[in-house]
């Protein structure tokens, strides 16, 4: 059987994107799976029945590096050591999924300057320390699909002028007007290299390091969609497409977001559907927030579902929240909350507030006031963040992403551990609560602070939030009573009670309930089944608040603390507390 037979959309999406070129794209398409295509359909892991559901209330994704963890000496691996501390802490009870950061040998940016998608990165281990990691865990990938390292076999094929290796990269004339294309970073968007047929210029979107790939060339297609396929066989439950967003490029355009990006993200999904049918796509696009919910795609007539991304990041959620928190004012997050429109059938969105990457401030756009930005801006500063920014079409730099801890963002303006703890760990509570499938980066579980040594240290920004550890130097962090341990220990129980809660499925719907107080952050879940739902409360303000309660919840009882609230029009919430208000 044919690829184009496996999977019946592939043929007019390949038109869509290549038009006459189309046949050219799937005869590559073909070669490249000729070997899999022998294989019974599907070539998955244990096959997920088409009626089981995609995600419940278990569903909580860590984010974390394959070397996070290690052991002094080397052994065993840190693949290893991750998978056994994460069991030892109990962690394998409350998170459902592993998403590991790169983990193929890399050049730079900690691991998206990848030098060989297929191999594992002997300083964290091996494939098979990957397949023990996925026993007691889902994995989750990431696909670093628009760029490769500069030291990669198929960059030096491509100078040394071999095919099919001389179509892989973006060969551009620095003559020409690129002032619409969008720049994430403050770096030149092209490359002098030398080839072996003179000098040439490479498109580079993000460094020098990290050269864009030709997705205008069929056989890049192939190369990389066998490698997603290779992925989700060797347990990718979820894929991270990273820096999806500027696949295409097309001059006199911003190369953001292009039509044909859309399509080829689509025929990436469909292939996958036929192929692996129980991996999930998830497209990373650090952009302003209706931007980002277009990866969704279509709501299909023939499946009832949205034909692109099951997954979005949230993007707009991590400053949004931070800065409510800064402020002392949620109006900006509820405003945003409340005309959210929930995902197409099929989809869900992706929480969280932290990654290895800082905190983007482009998803901010149109949703907080030039001023509230400069304050977050300055607020964030004053708590150690280092700011990284983005060249504008007019040669101007403006900030991109505040480098810091999440930890560290929302310390009080006095010190005061107790309410410092508090404000983060009700930070995550609203994260876990929210309509979605929430993702705790690792660095947020164990309370981390700003590694200002390790950015310092590196000359790189983003490395304030990527601190690795020794397991024993972790293990002495998290000694009782320190300020980490009290975050890894709140954390685990919100994890708990979150878990158990059919109101929190990714799926329940979600309403945000007015409190009569700009301080005071509120929405309420519901069950699929309408038999269970919540209250979610948070106080973002530095002082003790009032807030206005639904008939509902005027009896209820208050699961993060586990008492019963005595029956009142009002609740009174301390600085920085959350309550989950269950009625009784």
């Amino acid at each position: 059987m044919s690829l184009a037979d496996r999977v019946p959309s592939l043929t007019v999406r390949l038109r869509r994107v290549y038009g006459d070129q189309a046949d050219n794209a799937l005869r590559a398409l073909e070669a490249e799976f000729a070997d899999l295509l022998r294989e019974p359909a599907p070539i998955d892991q244990p096959p997920t029945a088409p009626s089981a559901p995609r995600w419940d209330e278990r569903d909580v994704v860590l984010i974390t590096y394959a070397d996070q963890l290690s052991t002094e000496g080397g052994e065993p691996s840190p693949l290893v050591t991750l998978r056994e501390w994460l069991v030892e802490q109990g962690l394998d009870d409350l998170l459902s999924t592993v998403h590991l950061l790169p983990f193929c040998p890399y050049s730079s940016d900690d691991g998206f300057s990848v030098i060989d998608y297929l191999a594992v990165d002997p300083a964290s281990g091996t494939w098979e320390d990957i397949a023990a990691l996925g026993e007691p865990f889902e994995l989750m990938f990431d696909l670093v699909l628009n760029h490769i390292s500069q030291q990669s076999e198929w960059y030096a094929a491509y100078k040394r002028g071999e095919p099919p290796y001389d179509q892989f990269f973006i060969e551009a004339d620095p003559a020409l007007d690129y002032s619409l294309v969008t720049r994430p970073r403050s770096l030149p968007l092209l490359t002098p290299v030398e080839t072996s047929r003179g000098p040439r210029y490479v498109w580079t979107t993000f460094s020098a390091d990290q050269i864009d790939l030709n997705y205008g060339d069929p056989a890049l297609l192939a190369r990389m969609l066998r490698i997603l396929v290779e992925y989700a066989r060797r347990g990718a439950r979820i894929v991270r497409f990273d820096a999806v967003a500027f696949l295409w490029k097309r001059l006199g355009t911003t190369c953001l977001h292009l039509p044909e990006t859309h399509e080829l993200v689509k025929l990436m999904r469909d292939v996958l559907a036929a192929l692996t049918p129980r991996t999930l796509v998830l497209t990373e696009t650090n952009v302003p927030h209706a931007e980002n919910v277009s990866y969704f795609g279509e709501v299909s007539p023939t499946t009832g579902e949205a034909d692109e991304a099951h997954m979005v990041y949230q993007f707009s959620l991590p400053p949004l929240l931070l800065e409510a928190f800064l402020s002392g004012d949620a109006t900006a997050l509820r405003d945003w909350l409340t005309d959210l429109a929930p995902p197409p059938p099929g989809c869900t969105f992706f929480n969280f507030t932290a990654s290895h990457d800082g905190v983007g401030v482009r998803p901010l756009e149109g949703l907080v006031s030039e001023e509230r930005l400069a304050a977050m801006v300055e607020a964030v500063k004053q708590r150690g963040a280092i700011v990284n920014t983005r060249r504008k079409p007019d040669g101007s730099d403006a900030p991109y992403e505040l480098c810091v801890a999440y930890f560290s963002a929302l310390a009080p303006e006095t010190p005061d551990d107790d309410l410092h703890v508090r404000r983060f760990l009700s930070s995550q509570a609203v994260m876990l609560a929210l309509r979605g499938m929430p993702a705790p980066y690792f660095q947020s579980l164990v309370g981390a602070p700003n590694d200002i040594a390790g950015a310092e240290a590196s000359g790189i920004a983003r490395r304030i939030n990527r601190r690795k550890y020794e397991r024993a130097e972790l293990d002495g962090l998290l000694t009782p009573g320190t300020v980490q341990r009290r975050v890894f220990d709140g954390y685990r129980d919100l994890l708990a009670k979150r878990i158990a809660e059919p109101a929190f499925h990714p799926d329940a719907p979600q309403r945000v309930v007015d409190t009569g107080n700009p301080a005071v952050l509120a929405f309420e879940r519901v069950s699929l089944d309408g038999e269970r739902r919540l209250l979610v409360l948070c106080n973002v303000a530095a002082t003790d608040e009032l807030a206005d309660l639904p008939d509902p919840y005027r009896d209820a009882t208050d699961l993060l603390a586990g008492v019963t609230m005595e029956g009142g029009a009002t609740s009174s919430l301390t600085p920085g507390q959350t309550l989950w208000l269950a009625p009784r």
